[in-house]
């Protein structure tokens, strides 16, 4: 997918909220607007919780939405916000992200919001969980789609670290600042990667 427009965010236009969702939903929301993504283009909510960020998209015009949770309580809470909010067109799964189904695929955008951090709180081997859920990415994303992180867990260097692997670095979203002992830094970080072209092989060619 190809972008369109250059212009960086202006960080007072994101306002002051403390709260993290709905800070990243602007974020998310804005960069989309931004980059004038089509409004038909396929979207994946990785851990969509509550479903609310799935409902602003829709708001905002989009309109092919998938949202993904390993928790049917979860699945099970979004779909009475987006049944409440009118947006039955809005498909909401039980998936694990590290195990998904084979018709989890074929993605313009995934955006995750959380999930990656807490795969990596996981006690039980969560080295090996992140290489599953970078992995997984590689999946159900396109070629050249787009995927949206926000983390407060991780910073722009680590991540660009864990997604080295057939993703590369398209943009550092701005986000709240704080000082500390006379340094500046972020307490999040949001990045958007885009997922490198797949090369022929040499067998393709012989073809």
């Amino acid at each position: 997918m190809a972008l369109a427009g250059d212009e960086p965010f202006s960080p007072s236009v994101l306002g002051t909220r403390e709260q993290f969702g709905e800070e990243s939903m602007v974020r998310i929301i804005r960069w989309l607007e931004k980059h004038k993504v089509p409004l038909d283009s396929s979207v994946l909510d990785i851990g969509t919780g509550n479903g609310v960020l799935l409902v602003e998209l829709a708001k905002s015009g989009y309109m092919n939405l998938t949202g993904i949770d390993y928790s049917p309580s979860a699945i099970q809470l979004s779909e009475k916000v987006t049944e409440k909010e009118g947006m039955s067109n809005i498909k909401l799964k039980v998936e694990d992200f590290l195990a998904p189904s084979a018709e989890l695929s074929g993605f313009d955008i995934c955006i995750d919001k959380g999930t990656f951090d807490a795969v990596s709180l996981d006690p039980s081997d969560a080295v090996g969980k992140r290489k599953l859920y970078v992995g997984s990415l590689g999946r159900v994303l396109k070629p050249e789609g787009f995927f949206l992180i926000t983390s407060c867990n991780w910073t722009k260097e680590e991540l660009l670290n864990e997604f080295r692997e057939g993703f590369e670095i398209l943009e550092e979203l701005p986000t709240p600042k704080f000082c500390f002992g006379g340094r500046i830094g972020n307490s999040v970080t949001a990045l958007v990667f885009q997922r490198k072209k797949v090369r022929p092989s040499i067998l393709d060619k012989l073809d």
